[in-house]
């Protein structure tokens, strides 16, 4: 099952992809793909549907982040080790953990925002891990039990931000617009295996990033697990598990994102995002 958000930021409807690829409203039957509806009841319950029953959305009608009421979006850092090689730090021998502030999260489509004066902003695609039911010291084994699905996110990064200013990498990946999430919500069962997904990223129809998540140095589960021993991950919670190599201050020399240039970037199974950067309104 596919899940999406439809509608204008801030306003957005719940939506379901039919068998035929057709995009279907599901406000009449839950408020939003967020909180409670996210549950395996709730999921259960909208597998059992049948789609042709449920009114199309119109076409051109803006897509949105394909989960709402995000709590927190807390991100894993290095998790591929070519990625560490490129980024000059040392392969990490525990999940190096990180937040983006949940005002960043932006739908899959919307621009980019480069902020006044920022000179090293950088992409980064990664799986999103979107948890279902609250996971608290589970086990690796039972990990997966607490997602309800995954995404494609892009991990819009202000690198003078993140490394270059003392304190955190919190404030150089925290910026509006710096977390497109969706478009899709993908349930475990369609997307089939998490650590068997291709991902890739374009600027300007330039191939920046090819990789595929069997290299994550540390699986999906692993990061349910370790995360769950130090918070109580939330349902509507995403996890974005790292990028692998190719990103803007890895190439040589370095390359950043400027007004105008146009990112894409897709993941097997989980859709395709587009997005332009643009000043700050």
């Amino acid at each position: 099952m596919k899940l999406f958000r439809h509608g204008p930021l801030g306003a957005e409807k719940p939506g379901l992809i039919d068998a035929r690829g057709g995009l279907r409203d599901l406000s009449g039957v839950v408020s939003d793909i967020a909180g409670t509806v996210l549950g395996r009841d709730s999921m259960a319950r909208l597998h059992a549907l049948d789609p042709s029953t449920l009114p199309l959305v119109a076409e051109g009608r803006r897509i949105g982040a394909c989960v709402g009421g995000v709590g927190n979006v807390v991100c894993i850092g290095l998790n591929y080790s070519d990625h560490a090689a490129e980024s000059g730090m040392k392969v990490p021998g525990q999940p190096i953990v990180f937040n983006k502030h949940n005002g960043a999260i932006s739908g899959p489509d919307d621009d980019i925002w480069l902020p006044p004066g920022s000179q090293k902003m950088d992409w980064e695609v990664e799986l999103g891990i979107v948890i279902g039911e609250r996971a608290f010291h589970v086990s690796e084994a039972d990990a997966l039990q607490h997602v309800a699905g995954f995404c494609l996110v892009n991990d819009v990064s202000e690198r003078a931000y993140q490394t270059e200013y003392e304190g955190q990498w919190t404030k150089g990946k925290s910026y509006p617009t710096h977390c497109p999430v969706g478009p899709w919500l993908v349930t475990p069962d369609e997307l089939g295996d998490p650590q068997d997904v291709d991902l890739w990223l374009d600027v300007n129809g330039v191939r920046r990033q090819t990789g595929n998540t069997r290299t994550m140095i540390f699986g999906v589960a692993q990061i349910v697990s370790y995360l769950s021993r130090f918070m109580a991950l939330q349902p509507g919670d995403v996890i974005p598990t790292g990028t692998p190599p190719g990103v803007g201050m890895g190439q040589k020399p370095p390359v950043f994102l400027k007004v105008g240039d146009v990112v894409t970037l897709g993941g097997r199974g989980l859709g395709q995002q587009r997005q332009k950067v643009v000043p700050t309104p």
